[in-house]
């Protein structure tokens, strides 16, 4: 092995640890752009993680969403693991739905409503399945009332699965 493919080996770990190092300290509490109970912030460049699924929400939100996962998510989807494993991070971004000025049948994101985050971590989070929650609407984490339902809706609904409602959209 040359000098070049040491120097480039190490330069793609020492990035690729980057990468991990930066999606980790994303979730870490920021003062008041964390969330009240779990200290979730929004994770840095969620916007180009890679799709999980879309849903359509009825009535009475009327919402277009869609959830991404960072990398390590993505990857226990993928390969169908359970329970997802530390580190796994969910972002669930919301729309209202609107009529398509060019197609009516058509729908298109309105106004952004909120965008929701999870965070696995099976010891920090260990009273809420291993599950830390955020809710924020224009970049600011809601009330402490709202973030207390967060938890008790997943365990009602999918404790089989985790906790986590998304299913994966091959």
């Amino acid at each position: 092995m040359n000098r070049f493919q040491l120097g480039l080996g190490a330069a793609i770990g020492i990035s690729l640890v980057g990468v991990l190092a930066a999606q980790i300290l994303a979730t870490e509490p920021n003062s008041e752009a964390a969330s009240p109970i779990y200290g979730v912030a929004l994770p840095e460049g969620f916007r180009r993680w890679e799709m999980i699924a879309p849903a359509l929400e009825a009535e009475p939100l009327n919402e277009l969403r869609v959830v991404v996962g960072n990398a390590l998510a993505v990857k226990a989807y993928e390969s169908g693991t359970l329970p997802f494993p530390d580190g796994s991070v969910l972002v669930k971004l919301a729309w209202k739905r609107v009529p398509s000025p060019e197609f009516e049948p058509a729908s298109i994101p309105g106004q952004a409503t909120t965008v929701q985050v999870m965070v696995k971590d099976s010891k920090k989070y260990s009273d809420s399945g291993g599950w830390g929650f955020g809710r924020f609407v224009d970049g600011k984490p809601v009330d402490r009332l709202q973030h207390q339902s967060c938890f008790s809706c997943h365990q009602a609904r999918v404790q089989n699965h985790d906790f986590v409602f998304t299913r994966f959209a091959k």
